[in-house]
């Protein structure tokens, strides 16, 4: 086992004790530190505001204040970033799905799963991914419907399904866990997976624990509202959430549309595990307080 991937699990280890013994921090440093309940694992995109270059000059300096303010990891992460994020002492919460810096890969967000003319080139990149992910340690990556072209949802479901099953077998033997972003029909016209429902049935006609929904609350909100609800029926479906506030992308405050506690609080009700990433725009880009104030928010 490297030296990366041993001090990233340590202190992924070490950041959890507080939190189950109810303590004053992630990590129990410094007395400015908030008081975190840890009912929810935190993580933050890595563009958010000023995050990546603030990496780039002190990732030591940048992982230890996000750390401290109830922060574990790092979502959307190049492949090519995963080291220097757990260098950091952050985890690689959720991968992107790009092979190499500088090289624009034909598959992705609008050309996915759901058109059976990409599935040789995602087995490609998922076969490619999915062993250099588990040697890093990094568990969840990130696929995409595509977009729908004229598709009706039975077929770009089960075009999905049986895409889908030809990675599900490497991913279930190296326990990475391939995550479908679901997005709105009003900023990203035409996406197949603009609601929870034909998630769902994608992830349920698959049957695999390797294979999960990331429910981002932002888009779900403009899509089909009724969040609680939904995040309650589809428990077992769901692997990964992001939030934002709605309208507009912005900080988690009183501006905007959702209470996140009451979300904050359902999620925790259905005893999930996984991670909560931060994915909006700060009206302050230049500091960090709008991702403390959402930290504050979300930890219920």
């Amino acid at each position: 086992m490297n030296n990366t991937i041993s001090r990233r699990r340590l202190l992924k280890g070490v950041a959890l004790i507080p939190f189950l013994a109810g303590g004053a921090s992630a990590l129990g440093q410094g007395t400015s530190s908030p008081s975190i309940k840890g009912n929810i694992r935190q993580a933050v995109v890595y563009g958010h505001g000023r995050i990546r270059p603030m990496m780039a000059e002190d990732p030591d300096k940048t992982g230890k204040e996000l750390l401290e303010m109830g922060i574990l990891g790092l979502d959307l992460v190049n492949p090519w970033e995963w080291e220097t994020v757990q260098k950091a002492g952050l985890i690689v919460t959720l991968s992107r799905a790009q092979r190499a810096e500088g090289r624009n890969e034909e598959v992705g967000m609008a050309n996915g799963f759901n058109h059976v003319e990409f599935h040789d080139q995602l087995l490609e990149l998922y076969t490619d991914l999915i062993p250099k992910a588990a040697k890093a340690g990094v568990e969840q990556i990130i696929c995409f419907s595509g977009n729908r072209r004229g598709k009706s949802d039975d077929e770009g479901i089960q075009n999905c399904i049986t895409g889908l099953k030809r990675v599900m077998p490497l991913a279930e033997q190296h326990k990475v866990t391939l995550v479908m972003e679901l997005l709105n029909p009003f900023g990203h016209r035409d996406y197949h997976a603009d609601r929870t429902a034909f998630g769902a049935q994608i992830a349920r006609g698959l049957g695999s624990e390797r294979f999960k929904l990331l429910y981002d609350i932002f888009h779900m909100q403009l899509s089909e509202g009724n969040l609680i609800d939904t995040i309650r029926k589809n428990v077992d479906v769901i692997g990964h959430y992001h939030t934002a506030g709605a309208p507009g992308r912005r900080d988690l405050d009183e501006h905007q549309e959702i209470y996140y506690p009451a979300v904050m609080r359902a999620i925790v009700e259905t005893g999930f595990k996984g991670f909560v990433a931060h994915e909006f725009g700060p009206k302050k880009p230049e500091n960090l307080e709008s991702l403390r104030h959402a930290v504050g928010v979300c930890d219920v």
